[in-house]
């Protein structure tokens, strides 16, 4: 007689069981880079923190200039306009107690087309004074292209702390959907892909602060959010399909439900992740400076997702459901298979 499981385990389109080994290695490199950006952007004295913080969270003054370029603006970089900063502070413009401008953080947008300085807290009056002593060097500038922007100390340690406050809510949701909904042991291995994810969105931009000065805002607060809300989504429906055959298929062995799980779900992922990606390079190419970081975010959260729900999750269940119970029952199969065969002989 014919085993009624082989129909369905020919279909199967991947095995997540044989390369559980590969899966957690990827992962395991992956989360140790995250982590030595973090550490060393911790490290770097000109940081001093996991991530390099924008001014939601610290506080301070950003002032925005658009060139007036007609083809291609004059190529100017980042220690002139910094010389031209330190100058307050040295008294060259004859101006007391003028905030400390040394440690400015300038950045070049859309061709060198807009300047963007990050400075301590400045009045309406200082900033003016900053904006007409950069005009030699970084002007003409359009009309009605200049933007000043400051946010006080005390809103961005509250930015700061109501971001951090809502991923942990965010965490603890979770954790206790999928205990009620699923089993303690399902929660965990989602907070554990959770936590894969958001780590290594975290360490990509922490690289990216050291070496390019990228800041993370409020927004970037918002992508996590985002980010955690899509990965367990796509873990959920894993984990569903698992519980879905476990109720359904007493005979099928642990590892074999797990590969049937996956390879169920895997073409729904991919789909899923190649619509969500669409829009979101439209807004990395099209959306401007305000969301071009913000979408690289979301759509780095986005893979890594789809990777940790799909390929992490399962390989983590593999390893923490003990040998015997993952083999089990396939061995009795196979040993029922070759009673049956030698009866017939």
């Amino acid at each position: 007689m014919d085993n009624p499981i082989t129909p369905k385990m020919s279909n199967l389109k991947f095995s997540i069981f044989r390369f559980r080994s590969k899966v957690l290695f990827i992962s395991g490199i992956a989360l140790l880079i995250s982590f030595l950006g973090l550490l060393s952007s911790w490290l770097n004295p000109s940081i001093r923190s996991p991530l390099l913080p924008g001014l939601d969270f610290t506080g301070g003054t950003q002032i925005v200039l658009e060139r007036d370029c007609s083809q291609e603006c004059s190529n100017i970089t980042s220690n002139d306009v910094q010389t031209v900063l330190k100058s307050f502070t040295n008294n060259s413009y004859k101006i007391n107690s003028f905030p400390d401008l040394s440690n400015s953080r300038v950045q070049f947008l859309d061709g060198k087309k807009s300047v963007v300085l990050k400075l301590q807290s400045l009045t309406a009056e200082e900033g003016q004074k900053v904006i007409n002593s950069l005009e030699p060097l970084v002007g003409p500038y359009q009309k009605g292209g200049l933007s000043f922007d400051t946010i006080g100390p005390t809103l961005g340690v509250q930015l700061l702390r109501s971001s951090l406050i809502s991923l942990f809510v965010a965490f603890i949701g979770i954790a206790t959907y999928i205990s009620i909904r699923f089993d303690k042991k399902y929660a965990f291995l989602a907070l554990v892909a959770l936590a894969h994810d958001v780590i290594i969105v975290c360490g990509v931009f922490s690289w990216l602060g050291i070496l390019l000065n990228i800041e993370v805002n409020s927004l970037f607060a918002v992508a996590l959010l985002t980010i955690a809300g899509y990965s367990v989504n796509d873990t959920v429906v894993v984990f569903d399909r698992i519980r879905e055959l476990n109720s359904t298929n007493q005979s099928i062995s642990t590892r074999d439900k797990i590969d049937m799980a996956v390879s169920a779900t895997l073409t729904r992922t991919l789909y899923t992740s190649t619509t969500t990606l669409l829009p979101l390079t439209a807004l990395i190419f099209f959306g401007g400076s305000t969301l071009f970081w913000f979408s690289i975010a979301l759509a780095i959260g986005v893979l890594v997702g789809s990777w940790s729900s799909i390929a992490l999750a399962p390989s983590i269940l593999i390893l923490l459901t003990p040998k015997s119970e993952i083999m089990n029952t396939h061995f009795i199969n196979n040993s029922s298979e070759s009673n049956s065969e030698t009866s017939q002989d």
